[in-house]
């Protein structure tokens, strides 16, 4: 099934989920390299790259928002407690608000540097919304760094849910997201 339904994650929200989950932890992982290992005569190459995969981080997130919108969510199992409830959408939202808020300030600080980071793979610029200014450059990176600090706590959090959901309370909360089926 290629959409949601009030029990199951359809395959259009899973191929979303899991290919955002890839390129997210990628980026968490190569940011990281990028930035605490010893500078190279090639790092704009590599800053290039990072900014090139996280254009597509931001579309596909603003493509699974949509998606999700206009798609139903599944419920979570019968008989669970409120504050689950509650800590599973507020930990949701925080995963899109700050994935969305740290590839924003990513793409603030490409136009804010003199040389930009626009071009998309050698294939066509992309649009910049920031004007060159080194010390609003230095700002974005600065907070786009400390942004992705928060977002690999939240991506932490989201897995030990999971395995919590898988291990702990043994319900299929986990193996929707990966087989689609609820029972």
């Amino acid at each position: 099934m290629f959409r949601n339904t009030k029990t199951n994650w359809g395959s259009a929200s899973r191929a979303l989920h899991w290919v955002l989950s890839i390129l997210i932890i990628g980026m968490l992982g190569y940011g990281y390299w990028m930035n605490h290992f010893t500078a190279r005569s090639d790092r704009f190459f590599y800053r290039s790259i990072h900014a090139d995969i996280g254009y597509v981080i931001l579309l596909l997130l603003v493509l699974r928002i949509v998606w999700r919108l206009f798609n139903p969510s599944p419920a979570l199992p019968s008989g669970t407690p409120r504050w689950e409830r509650a800590a599973a959408w507020i930990s949701h939202f925080a995963l899109y608000l700050v994935t969305f808020v740290v590839a924003m300030l990513g793409w603030a600080h490409s136009g804010a540097r003199t040389q930009d980071y626009s071009s998309f793979f050698g294939l066509f610029r992309v649009l910049q919304f920031t004007s060159p200014d080194r010390a609003a450059a230095h700002a974005y990176e600065e907070n786009h760094m400390w942004g992705a600090y928060i977002l690999a706590g939240l991506v932490a959090l989201h897995l030990l849910a999971s395995l919590y959901h898988h291990f702990y309370k043994r319900d299929r909360v986990l193996m929707r997201m990966v087989d689609g089926k609820s029972g």
